[in-house]
């Protein structure tokens, strides 16, 4: 299976690489368009600001071939809210796959969001043998609401979108790459797509 991670020098790339590695799959980290279009799957990580990361794609053109893709693709963390249309977030421009907009959280709570957290309401064959309220792990200041393309849902303390579909594009606010064993089985699930 032909895996790539979408490098836009945006973070948290060898933890996936060594989460995929496990699973027995070397994935090829690249900006290269020829060869993220000819990939079997897509990962699209990362961390950090969306405006700065959004110069980046559009400096490497992926900004035009990211939403053509038409292969299984999976967005995390910032490479879901990437996804989306707008970002509260320094008032950004996303690439538009989505069409949700991204927003700051509004709460009392420690922003950002950041520690384990359980996830429920799962749908999709991305959480695919997962339990009603496993834990996954966060780190995120902005959220997207939850809609119709929800897969997965989390509190922080008003419910979010942990998790959201889009035709053949997935994506999951937290770090699956980090969340032991059910991101262990999300990732699993998205090579079994």
């Amino acid at each position: 299976m032909n895996v790539v991670i979408i490098d836009y020098k945006g973070g948290n790339v060898q933890s996936v690489r060594f989460a995929l590695e496990r699973l027995g799959v070397q994935a090829t980290l690249t900006e290269d368009r020829e060869t993220i279009q000819q990939a079997d799957k897509v990962i699209f990580p990362g961390e950090g600001e969306a405006n700065s990361a959004m110069r980046q794609l559009k400096a490497d053109g992926l900004d035009k071939i990211i939403p053509t893709l038409k292969q299984p693709f999976l967005g995390i963390c910032l490479g879901m809210q990437l996804m989306c249309r707008h970002s509260e977030e320094n008032d950004t421009p996303m690439l538009n796959i989505i069409p949700l907009d991204v927003k700051r959280f509004q709460t009392d709570l420690k922003v950002p969001h950041m520690g384990w957290n359980n996830i429920y309401n799962l749908k999709s064959p991305l959480m695919k043998g997962l339990n009603e309220q496993d834990y996954v792990y966060f780190v995120h200041s902005y959220h997207v609401p939850q809609s119709e393309h929800t897969i997965a849902a989390a509190d922080y303390p008003a419910p979010f979108s942990a998790a959201v579909q889009y035709q053949n594009f997935y994506a999951v606010q937290f770090h699956a790459e980090k969340s032991g064993p059910t991101g262990t089985k999300i990732l699993q699930n998205f090579l079994d797509l």
